[in-house]
């Protein structure tokens, strides 16, 4: 018999919140932003849940992204970081995949030898994150050595916000990224998930929807229901013991959690191996049967504990929700000190993946 745990991915959900994104964009296109396995929903379902209606997808692996190709997917796709040698250049040019660049040595990759065709190419400008991409200082000469390039087909200029998420915003960023931008004449991509929803001056002609496609919010101050979106994905296992609890008896490693009084508890088949947090505190928020209770002490490898005291109808076989249309992702990720980027792709490859 198989474990009784799965991930439910809702097609029917990734696509609202795509439209929903696009509604939101001053942008003329928005690519769904699917690395990282699509947060851990899978590129490949993502990508054809989304196929009829995306302007194309954004990842960061040239192998990810030519199983797309292999798989019939015929949209635009972008290497968020660009190629990562010589040889990822060719396979750009032969499946007609573009990507950033943002360092001197990926430019010399792009001038070596000869290509069947022209590579799309995003200029990367590092306007104040300081991670990948030119200064705004050398913004200029990068474009101009670009376009000599005979193999480089310059097309966009990009940036990536830091705080796009939180108050301070993306000002800082956008005074240093928008002068270069208007001066280059090409097509503008700067707008994450946090912006197309709170920062419209950044939407460019490309934006990058990524966290907001599976339903979470990017802010500590809303869930993505409020933003109007829905979660793409359901984690849930079974309850697959009972135990009843004196007042004084602990549970789980380390004896976290002492009962006060008579308790019942199920012990649900997820564990830190499938992705849960071991970190959760006591009392993150779970469903049982659609009914709403809570964790108890610590979770382990392949279990965790929940109280049924309140829920007799409760007991083996009974589905519990981790995370999903239920219970907010956020909620748990905040009870875990995390955030839902973080669980989303902690999912363990031995869970199952269910389309539903």
């Amino acid at each position: 018999m198989t474990r009784p745990i799965r991930v439910e991915i809702h097609p029917s959900a990734l696509l609202h919140n795509y439209r929903r994104c696009k509604q939101l964009s001053r942008s003329n296109t928005a690519l769904a932003v699917i690395k990282a396995d699509a947060y851990g929903h899978g590129s490949l379902l993502t990508a054809r849940a989304l196929a009829d209606e995306a302007d194309g997808f954004a990842l960061l692996n040239i192998e990810d992204a030519i199983r797309l190709r292999a798989a019939g997917i015929r949209q635009p796709i972008t290497l968020l970081e660009g190629p990562f040698d010589r040889r990822e250049v060719e396979a750009m040019a032969e499946y007609g995949i573009a990507g950033a660049i943002h360092s001197p040595h990926q430019m010399a990759w792009l001038a070596e030898g000869s290509l069947p065709r022209p590579v799309e190419v995003w200029l990367k400008v590092n306007s104040g994150m300081n991670r990948l991409g030119f200064t705004p200082k050398q913004a200029p000469s990068a474009i101009e050595q670009l376009r000599g390039l005979p193999h480089a087909r310059l097309t966009t200029i990009m940036t990536h916000f830091a705080t796009a998420d939180d108050e301070r915003g993306v000002e800082a960023q956008w005074q240093r990224f928008a002068p270069v931008a208007e001066a280059s004449g090409l097509a503008v991509s700067a707008a994450n998930s946090a912006a197309v929803f709170r920062h419209p001056q950044t939407h460019g002609q490309t934006s990058r929807p990524g966290i907001t496609l599976y339903g979470c919010s990017p802010f500590d101050d809303a869930t993505g229901q409020e933003l109007g979106l829905l979660p793409a994905m359901t984690l849930s296992a079974d309850i697959i013991a009972t135990q009843e609890l004196r007042p004084g008896d602990a549970v789980g490693y380390g004896l976290r959690f002492t009962a006060e009084s008579p308790m019942r508890i199920g012990i649900v088949a997820c564990g830190y191996a499938d992705g849960y947090p071991r970190i959760a505190g006591n009392g993150t928020p779970v469903a049982v049967d659609g009914q709403l209770s809570g964790t108890v002490g610590r979770v382990s490898m392949d279990m965790m504990v929940v109280d049924l005291t309140h829920l007799p109808q409760a007991g083996v076989g009974s589905r519990v929700e981790l995370w999903g249309q239920e219970i907010p992702i956020e909620k748990v990720a905040a009870a875990s000190g995390t955030i839902g980027y973080e669980l989303m792709c902690a999912v363990a490859p031995r869970v199952p993946r269910l389309a539903r």
